[in-house]
């Protein structure tokens, strides 16, 4: 048999040098995702201290790290069950920045629970950044479920619950406020949304005036003390509360399918394209695209009527 060339001998040499590198990154990749430790997103009592798990104590008290929200809400937690552990802050005007710190401690074999002040990481609150890098990483993600408002708000409403939506909290800005209103009408579903004690009355004149005096359940401090549940039509609520001074953590829920109780026939296409302008001040084009969602017909049809007003 002939010898090998030189030229044969480099080329399986070369071959031979990167197999080996390629196995040496392989068995180092392999070695970060095993130093790879898990990010938990822990809930934790919205109010009530005794509705935390005994799965999320154990877990926090098995992490290297708990990232909260505020470090001092979480220290009276932690302090009720005994557990002593490595802080760091991580809230809204942080996020961007200790998420990267947090990946990187995750990375060197680092367990972390993520809290909020109540409730659950990520819904409207903190957490949606961190969980989005952690799934670009590779990094083991792990629901620890507890609390939830939205959940115990509905549970006792007495709304419908077989299809809901949340919407988190109501914009503050009153266009803002009304446009989305104004796109929920016609909704079947049950709908629930954070608001501010401070524009709960403000937030229910609109729900009147957009939705109709449909019912609206108000949850007030739920699991806590003071907790508090008024129930009704919207101005039957708005009557009862209007004379208070409201405080504390609320949760709105509303059915604008019980509107339709309040209704005979539905209202002349021009009749509502008219009432939503005079109501919300938007450009035509907006009004026809909302209310061509809420009726399932074409955008087009709505637009033309409404050039009707336009020409009138």
């Amino acid at each position: 048999m002939a010898g090998k060339s030189a030229g044969s001998t480099c080329c399986e040499a070369i071959a031979s040098g990167r197999c080996k590198i390629a196995s040496v990154s392989i068995a180092i990749l392999r070695a970060i995702q095993n130093l790879m430790k898990t990010l938990y997103i822990v809930a934790t009592p919205i109010g009530n201290l005794e509705d935390i798990t005994l799965r999320a104590l154990r877990v926090l008290k098995e992490v290297d790290i708990i990232a909260a929200e505020d470090t001092r809400h979480t220290r009276k937690l932690l302090q009720r069950y005994g557990i002593s552990k490595q802080l760091t802050s991580y809230f809204e005007h942080n996020e961007l920045k200790k998420t990267e710190w947090l990946i990187s401690q995750l990375k060197l074999g680092k367990d972390i629970a993520v809290v909020s002040d109540a409730g659950t990481p990520g819904i409207s609150d903190p957490g949606y950044r961190l969980i989005n890098m952690a799934v670009e990483n590779s990094i083991p993600i792990v629901s620890i479920p507890g609390p939830s408002a939205i959940i115990s708000a509905l549970s006792i409403a007495g709304l419908p619950t077989d299809s809901f939506c949340f919407e988190g909290f109501i914009p503050s800005k009153v266009g803002e406020r009304q446009k989305l209103l104004a796109s929920l009408k016609g909704t079947k579903k049950t709908i629930v949304f954070y608001e501010s004690p401070r524009r709960l009355l403000i937030t229910l004149a609109d729900i009147n005036n957009i939705l109709g005096d449909i019912n609206v359940v108000i949850a007030r401090e739920m699991t806590k003390l003071h907790e508090e549940i008024v129930r009704g039509s919207v101005s039957k609520v708005l009557t009862d509360l209007s004379s208070r001074t409201i405080k504390g953590e609320i949760t709105i829920l509303v059915n604008p399918k019980s509107a339709e109780m309040h209704c005979n026939a539905p209202l002349p296409l021009i009749d509502e394209i008219r009432n939503l302008q005079k109501e919300l001040s938007l450009p035509l084009k907006e009004i026809a695209k909302i209310i061509a969602e809420q009726r399932g017909i074409p955008k087009r049809e709505v637009y033309k009527e409404a050039l009707k007003l336009k020409i009138g």
